[in-house]
């Protein structure tokens, strides 16, 4: 009776499905792992209201909807594509303009001032404007989950008889992650400001020293981050269509887990960190239960870490005295 069972759950189609699903949801905790890597390896803040800047982005997303009359019961079924995809448009515009500013905004505020403040200053701020955050997210869509337009259909594109699925959302997914990502890529390796950051993450000084403005740069950061983090919300929000106050928590958590198991601090290693997260996450959940998904998810970074405390591609780097 046993391995009848166990060769049902552990049929091919079943393990190809839950890889489809994980690295799904691996490629956008990835955008929002970004932000928190990028941010670490410039100033090396943790910065803890990331999550919560996600949330706001859908909270944004979600306003965008109602103003084109897509939110309400059936409204869906009445529009035209045109409405619905010049709504996602303006979303894909709108949400990481905000992000950005915001992220920026909060930076010229409460990070910049404290600089040169011993490293718990920054971190104790870092969670006060998350608590920030979380309420601003309370007053706008309220204490419970809302549900996002389901505008994106879950038909099959690999056909109606096929035995996998992979949608129009999974669809969504990658053909905004993938490009994005790989335009972070370019940007950082082969553009003047893109060296400027690395510079500025291997030695603020030198890089002071050599002419290159640090603060721009640290802000240029900011930016860059939030903006991603706005990309995420909203392909988010599209694919799991539940939004609420309390999304940024998990979710940051989750990236920031991440970002510390690719090495934080490290772009290809907060890619690498979040699609294994998600991986785990799905296989864990279609194989052990959902219950024990987060135990998991901490017990294989532990467990990474533990053989490797720089992360899977982190570097490990000798201080200087």
């Amino acid at each position: 009776m046993l391995p009848i069972l166990f060769a049902e759950a552990f049929n091919w189609t079943n393990l190809q499905q839950q890889c489809i699903t994980g690295l799904t949801s691996g490629a956008l905790i990835a955008l929002i792992a970004l932000g928190y890597t990028m941010v670490y390896g410039i100033v090396e803040l943790i910065n803890f209201a990331h999550g919560d800047l996600f949330m706001l982005g859908s909270c944004l997303a979600l306003t965008i909807f109602t103003a084109f009359g897509l939110a309400q019961p059936g409204a869906i079924d009445s529009a035209s594509n045109v409405t619905i995809l010049l709504a996602i448009a303006c979303c894909l515009v709108a949400v990481p303009i905000f992000c950005a500013g915001l992220n920026r905004s909060v930076d010229y505020v409460v990070y910049r001032p404290l600089r040169t403040a011993p490293r718990l200053a920054p971190l104790v701020s870092a969670i006060g404007v998350s608590f920030i955050f979380m309420n601003i997210g309370l007053f706008w869509v309220g204490p419970q989950d809302v549900n996002f337009p389901d505008v994106i259909q879950d038909r099959n594109l690999l056909g109606d008889d096929a035995n996998l699925r992979f949608t129009l959302k999974n669809l969504l997914v990658v053909g905004v992650t993938v490009p994005l990502m790989i335009a972070l890529t370019v940007f950082v390796k082969f553009t003047s400001l893109g060296k400027a950051m690395r510079a500025t993450a291997q030695n603020p000084t030198a890089a002071r020293l050599m002419g290159i403005n640090t603060e721009f740069v640290i802000g240029t950061t900011f930016l860059v981050g939030g903006a991603l983090a706005g990309f995420g919300s909203v392909v988010y929000a599209l694919y799991v269509n539940t939004i609420s106050y309390q999304m940024g928590f998990q979710n940051g958590l989750y990236a920031f887990t991440a970002a510390v198991l690719g090495g934080i601090g490290n772009i290809p290693g907060a890619v690498l960190g979040g699609l294994v997260i998600g991986l785990v996450q799905a296989l864990g959940t279609a194989y052990i239960g959902a219950t024990w998904t987060s135990a998991i998810v901490f017990a294989v970074l532990i467990v990474i870490l533990v053989f490797r405390p720089s992360g899977l591609l982190g570097a490990r780097v000798r201080e200087k005295v």
